[in-house]
């Protein structure tokens, strides 16, 4: 039997059946009010938006929530994680900024932003999955340690996963700089050019492998084991991330970090799925292109697979954007056609939703119940 999705259309005709009040109408629906207890510290995962791009979900609809959690008596907080690449959200002060800058201010949302990880993506536990490419995982202290949490995804495409949904935002989302290293590929990182020796990278390598070497970081590659503490601990960007991976063992790693996160959580994690400005790539970008799709809705679920395939679904249901992506590459415009494939020939995205499934965090199979 297939889970229930919750969902709300874009339509509105009148005052009680705006965007926002259908929110906090699936928050109900969708029974999230019954993992959340009174006094918890409840996580809203969200991703802020890097500086540059506005497709990110909006700071109103996300207020919604906060008094919903609020109404049960608990106590609300956003949170994402640092990037391991350099950009607006790379440590904690940065992007504490950027998230105020992009609307996520306590005057708007009415609770206050917590970095997950720490002001250097150092802070995180190590939750023990035991799957094919992981024996542990690492999750944001942030995250694990709070009662329960609600995750808000923007439902996009992205170059290398395919689309990016509520399994992503658990993966990438809840994971420290670190943690996206290892996600990301199985090579070991690099020390560029223009090394300042200012030992941050000597000081945090837990196997001791880096020293000073001709006035340079050397990184030994037998003591090294990959786990891309000195990426998120150079403070200047000399040690460089590394991202090739196959695509479908990157994928599987991924979601085997998802898994992590939402086994932490088992039974207190909810999820909210946007599915409007439908992107051609993450909100990680500093630019959002035109969406591939029209805007479709809101969906809800207890079940991280179930509502990211019906997103999925509905996305290809769609006629695709003549003046998007799609149509500079005249494919995937017709309903039916899968528009992330089209954007992204190179990537299968509904990996994912397989792995997932595999691993026992949800079903592919659900009904979409459809509210008024």
């Amino acid at each position: 039997m297939g889970s229930k999705v919750y969902f709300y259309n874009m339509r509105a005709k009148r005052r009680s059946q705006n965007f926002p009040s259908k929110v906090a109408k699936l928050f109900d629906a969708a029974g999230f009010d019954n993992i959340i207890s009174p006094s918890e510290l409840v996580a809203i995962k969200i991703h802020f938006g890097e500086r540059g791009n506005t497709a990110y979900i909006n700071p109103v609809f996300v207020r919604q929530v906060v008094d919903k959690i609020k109404g049960k008596g608990a106590k609300p907080f956003l949170t994402d994680t640092n990037t391991l690449y350099k950009g607006s959200r790379s440590n904690g002060v940065d992007h504490i900024v950027s998230a105020i800058e992009n609307g996520f201010a306590y005057a708007v949302v009415g609770a206050p932003v917590i970095i997950a990880d720490g002001i250097v993506s150092k802070d995180s536990v190590e939750v023990e999955i035991g799957k094919k490419h992981f024996e542990r995982v690492k999750i944001a202290s942030g995250i694990y340690y709070a009662n329960s949490m609600i995750v808000m995804t923007h439902f996009k495409g992205h170059e290398m996963a395919g689309f990016g949904g509520a399994i992503k935002n658990l993966a990438m989302g809840c994971a420290p700089a670190a943690g996206k290293q290892q996600q990301h590929s199985t090579l070991k990182p690099k020390v560029g050019e223009k090394c300042r020796r200012c030992l941050s990278c000597v000081n945090n390598c837990p196997e001791n492998a880096i020293t000073i070497v001709d006035n340079a970081a050397y990184i030994d590659p037998e003591k090294c084991i990959g786990c891309g503490e000195c990426v998120s601990m150079c403070y200047f960007g000399v040690i460089k991330p590394q991202w090739e991976t196959d695509s479908r063992e990157f994928i599987e790693r991924m979601t085997e970090y998802a898994y992590g996160a939402f086994l932490a959580k088992k039974g207190k994690i909810a999820f909210m799925n946007f599915v409007v400005d439908v992107s051609p790539l993450c909100d990680c970008t500093p630019w959002n292109d035109a969406p591939i799709v029209p805007d479709i809705g809101v969906l809800a679920s207890l079940d991280p697979v179930a509502i990211d395939q019906a997103s999925y679904d509905l996305v290809t249901k769609q006629h695709g954007n003549a003046n998007s992506v799609l149509g500079e590459k005249g494919v995937g415009l017709k309903p039916g056609e899968d528009k992330f494939r089209a954007a992204h020939p190179e990537t299968d995205g509904l990996v994912q939703l397989e792995y997932a499934e595999k691993l026992g965090m949800g079903t592919r199979e659900y009904e979409l119940v459809e509210l008024n």
